[in-house]
């Protein structure tokens, strides 16, 4: 075990596709829960889909469907009636689950007694969209209000108005990997003693009504609703919606005060590999080794100690394959591991991709117990898994303590 400063999780909250809180996601996650909703056509047409865009060739009715995504107890956090139905979904639901993760750490969500920091991010959605351009909510509220209210840039602030948290209070945005940037913003926020708590993570939610996809050969989305990540017959991701927080505390304040710790994390990387990468949208092997590595030192850990790879994983042909090849590199020397991708069980969370990764992580060392990867049965034979530490898991699995 290394002595160097590391940061506990001492809360979480999240709200995930079939999941209304994590007890029932971890509950998903241990009975190989794939949660993708396959909408009817009429639930499609009662949402507002237009039926010739439903009909045609190609069209997916499925989704990582958020339900209740729209609701709102708008009085808990100083909005009126007005305000409330103008205010993003994602804004919603960021408010709600930080007051549910403070309480999970023990903190009172509008007294919290320490210098809080605030790291989060969203993804673009339609309601955000489409207020831009309502002038009955323009002339309503006023085009700057409008923005406040929808604009995924003003996340953190509303997380750090509503909540009183006087410390650091920013919105990051890195693409999917959104949520795991803000941990480790929030990570380096606290080692260098700018803030004494932080919460991280992120949202997503591109719509809250019930929505397909259609279907492009060659594309990132899979022909039949389903993500197989590392499969034999891995075609895709599937978008799904969902929203994770983590609260974090420096290692040694936990310890001292008694907080609870889910988990701990002892090292993270964060990287860009430039014009090397295999495409804008791919990253390339040497780029993405070189972060898991570099990880891996921060930690001050070794690879023969993993259990469990928590892989991005999505179930795409290049995707896969890139990294498969990176980790094995970064794994060297790395014993018989697991990996799995928590796409295959909620779908392609965007913005908050990562910190749903970063839950079920925390979870599994709660619970002491590797989860599978549904829809799998087979390793896809381009990715030679048999040639790195790595194979996939059908049933749970426990973690072994040293």
């Amino acid at each position: 075990m290394t002595d160097a400063p590391a940061v506990a999780i001492v809360g979480m909250s999240g709200r995930f596709p079939g999941a209304r809180d994590l007890g029932e996601f971890w509950a998903n996650l241990r009975d190989g829960v794939c949660s993708i909703t396959d909408f009817t056509e009429n639930e499609l047409l009662t949402a507002g889909v237009d039926p010739t865009e439903l009909r045609a060739p190609g069209y997916v009715p499925a989704k990582g469907f958020l339900a209740d995504a729209g609701r709102f107890e708008h009085e808990l956090f100083g909005f009126n009636a007005a305000e409330a139905a103008a205010l993003d979904p994602q804004h919603r639901l960021l408010l709600e689950t930080a007051w549910s993760a403070l309480e999970d750490a023990g903190y009172d969500p509008r007294a919290a007694p320490v210098r809080t920091g605030v790291y989060v991010g969203g993804a673009p959605t339609e309601h955000a969209t489409a207020a831009q351009v309502d002038r009955r909510l323009r002339g309503r509220h006023g085009p700057m209000q409008v923005r406040v209210l929808t604009d995924r840039e003003f996340l953190a602030g509303w997380l750090s108005y509503r909540l009183n948290l006087d410390g650091p209070s920013l919105t990051v945005h890195t693409g999917c990997s959104t949520s795991l940037a803000t941990v480790h913003v929030a990570v380096q926020a606290l080692l260098l003693g700018e803030c004494d708590l932080a919460l991280a993570g992120g949202v997503s939610v591109d719509s809250p009504y019930r929505r397909g996809y259609v279907y492009e050969p060659g594309g990132i989305a899979s022909p039949d609703g389903r993500c197989r990540p590392f499969d034999e017959k891995a075609a895709g991701t599937v978008g799904g919606d969902g929203v994770g927080l983590v609260v974090l505390r420096r290692l040694e304040d936990a310890l001292s005060d008694g907080d609870p710790i889910h988990a701990i994390v002892r090292g993270t990387a964060v990287a860009n590999d430039g014009a090397a990468r295999v495409g804008f949208t791919a990253p390339g092997v040497d780029g993405q080794t070189a972060a898991i590595v570099e990880a891996w030192a921060a930690a001050g850990l070794d690879p023969a100690e993993a259990q469990f790879l928590e892989a991005h994983g999505t179930g795409t042909d290049l995707g896969d394959r890139i990294e498969v090849a990176a980790a094995a590199a970064a794994f060297d020397g790395a014993a018989r591991c697991a990996i799995g991708s928590v796409k295959s069980n909620v779908g392609h969370l965007n913005a908050a991709a990562g910190v749903v990764g970063l839950i079920k992580a925390a979870l599994m060392l709660r619970h002491r117990t590797m989860v599978p990867t549904v829809n799998v049965t087979r390793p896809h034979p381009d990715l030679d898994l048999e040639s790195t530490p790595f194979h996939l898991l059908t049933a749970p699995t426990s973690l072994l303590y040293t």
